[in-house]
């Protein structure tokens, strides 16, 4: 566990954009209110090339955070100390604003899957991300950001509530917490739960990020909704409303759009980010 409460984050309180290498020039030449950007870590563990040298001018203009997908937090064997390593390395020479990661898991002794899977949230389970998440804190020597999941799925033997299984992580750890809200929108609709009553149980003192972004509709096997977390759509409106009660709550946080599929020109992606600010200004009026 770390032993102090330091700042969850250094990014702003505005919008931010995941980062997509065909963006560059029209990014630094128009970012609008864009006054931060996410990159994914194993994007960024090469030797050298574009995507570094892109990285190190995007860093002299916009706070950096770094999303990793491949540590397996939630994996049952030990961590991948290489990547581990590779990870550190990034952090030390760019130095960003902000790390976070998923809870999730991605390996099975010497497999990857690439997909962020889920958890059954027991005490053992909760066990062994803590200790997970302080081997992290304590090789990178900071802080780093846990992400809620998008769920398809809940197990039977789950014994804590999602919201309290990551209050309790944090706790234990020191970590602070990434919020997506549309992944409690996404997983709100799969299992027919109410997502304002998850978002009121939320420790939003412990939030450090926000995430917006888009999903796909589809219909399961009974013909039921099924929402599926595709980072590849425009911001709905019922998210769009939760966010509007997650900052009316906790009060203004940075908050990215994500986009990872299907993704557009520029000037579409800058106008979500334009959206997220008129929502954070409209809330700030009305204070």
């Amino acid at each position: 566990m770390l032993d102090h409460a330091p700042n969850l984050t250094q990014l702003p309180n505005r919008p931010g954009v995941g980062f997509k290498p065909q963006h560059f020039d029209a990014l630094m030449r128009d970012p609008g209110p864009v006054a931060w950007i996410e990159i994914h870590a194993e994007n960024y563990m090469g030797a050298g090339g574009r995507p570094l040298a892109q990285l190190h001018a995007l860093s002299e203009r916009f706070a950096i955070s770094v999303h990793g997908v491949g540590l397996s937090i939630g994996g049952e064997g030990p961590l991948d100390r290489d990547h581990l390593a590779r990870l550190k390395h990034l952090l030390s020479w760019l130095n960003p604003a902000s790390f976070s990661e998923h809870l999730a898991w991605s390996t099975h002794e010497t497999g990857y899957f690439n997909d962020l899977l889920p958890l059954p949230y027991t005490e053992a389970t909760l066990a062994r991300v803590c200790a997970h998440i302080d081997q992290v804190q304590e090789t990178l020597g900071r802080q780093i950001l846990l992400e809620n999941p998008s769920n398809y799925l809940a197990f039977a033997e789950s014994t804590i509530p999602e919201v309290t299984f990551l209050a309790e992580i944090a706790n234990r750890t020191g970590c602070g917490l990434l919020l997506d809200v549309n992944n409690v929108y996404v997983s709100a609709c799969n299992q027919q739960s109410e997502p304002h009553a998850y978002l009121d149980a939320f420790p939003l003192e412990q939030v450090g990020e926000l995430h917006l972004g888009g999903h796909d509709e589809d219909r399961d096997d009974q013909g039921a909704r099924l929402l599926i977390d595709s980072h590849g759509a425009p911001v709905v409106d019922p998210v769009w409303a939760l966010y509007d009660h997650v900052i009316a709550a906790g009060g203004p946080k940075p908050v990215l759009i994500e986009w990872d599929t299907d993704v557009p020109d520029w000037p579409e992606l800058r106008a979500e980010a334009e959206r997220a600010e008129a929502h954070m200004g409209a809330l700030a009026q009305a204070l």
